[in-house]
């Protein structure tokens, strides 16, 4: 089906150079755009959620502390 549409100058030649660029036709850029904008509005992704997470215990257990902890990590790197 043919159909007119206004399209300001700066957008076409855009449009137009994206499609140059590309080997597509302006109409092959313009319906693909189309598709894709009405295929968003017709299936709305789900927001995300996080889950949550939940461990029981008491935190770190290292004799020592945080200084062992470091220690450990530096061991054999520059200490």
């Amino acid at each position: 089906m043919k159909t007119t549409v206004e399209i300001p100058d700066a957008l076409l030649r855009e449009a137009r150079s994206y499609a140059s660029a590309r080997g597509l036709t302006f109409k092959a850029v313009l319906e693909s755009s189309l598709r894709r904008t009405l295929e968003a509005e017709r299936t709305p992704a789900r927001p995300f959620r996080l889950r949550k997470h939940a461990f029981k215990g008491r935190g770190l257990a290292i004799e020592g502390g945080w200084k062992a902890i470091r220690e450990q990590i530096y061991r054999g790197r520059g200490e």
